[in-house]
């Protein structure tokens, strides 16, 4: 079982960064909303690298949401270079911009998104269904992932029949099954009560010690505290960069 507390030597241990995984510069984003364009990021550079535990903060109405819109592939910058693992997906059509969602990023949100019908097992298949991996392979790996989230004996569970904390380690397994680049979580605390939201962030501690590029998209300053960097925005521009003090 994942423990429920970190200790504060081993939250503030810092992985050494390794190759660039995100490279952003220069981008922004523009929406139009009748005869109004609303800026959401403007002229943005970020990078990324491999082994980073990275937060993103903001105000209601700073870009943040449109940020990991764009880290997650699924929206494209009106201008800049947005480079994932070398790859160019600024242009890229929305099939490219599948593909690489599905290869190159667990995503995990507040909300869970498990299909309320299928069990544990099968939620966390569902990547590996779309990627065209064989029903035994795919099976394994599902089953692997379950454990190390500490869900192995959950796994024909559906998620009316398991808690938050539960559902949120399903959701954690299914975005760690392709072993992506990175896992992009959307405040993934959110919908918990604080006991078990420091149980997913004790969790999120595990999968970067071994290795995992995490991002956390958050308005809580506890849940960005778990973090070993913090990009903070203000009105589509970073306001400020650097390390948890």
């Amino acid at each position: 079982m994942i423990p429920p507390t970190v200790s504060r030597s081993a939250a503030r241990a810092v992985r050494p960064p390794g190759a660039l995984v995100i490279e952003i510069e220069g981008v922004t984003k523009l929406y139009k909303m009748g005869t109004e364009i609303i800026h959401a990021l403007r002229g943005v550079s970020l990078n990324i690298r491999r082994n980073e535990y990275l937060a993103i903060m903001g105000p209601s109405g700073s870009g943040k949401s449109t940020m990991m819109n764009m880290l997650g592939c699924l929206d494209t910058p009106t201008a800049g270079r947005y480079e994932f693992s070398g790859k160019n997906v600024a242009h890229m059509i929305d099939d490219e911009l599948a593909e690489i969602r599905n290869r190159e990023i667990g995503f995990v949100f507040q909300t869970f998104n498990l299909l309320p019908r299928s069990d544990a097992l099968h939620n966390v298949e569902l990547p590996l269904i779309y990627a065209g991996m064989s029903p035994h392979d795919r099976r394994e790996r599902a089953l692997l992932a379950l454990n190390n989230v500490g869900l192995g004996d959950r796994i024909h569970h559906r998620p009316n029949e398991l808690s938050g904390g539960q559902r949120q380690r399903v959701a954690i397994a299914r975005a760690l099954v392709n072993n992506p680049s990175i896992i992009l979580a959307d405040e993934p605390t959110g919908n918990l009560d604080s006991r078990t939201g420091e149980e997913i962030m004790a969790l999120f501690e595990q999968l970067y010690e071994q290795g995992n590029t995490i991002i956390v998209v958050t308005h809580e300053e506890d849940i960005a505290r778990h973090a070993r960097r913090v990009v903070r925005l203000r009105d589509g521009l970073i306001e400020s960069d650097g390390p948890i003090d």
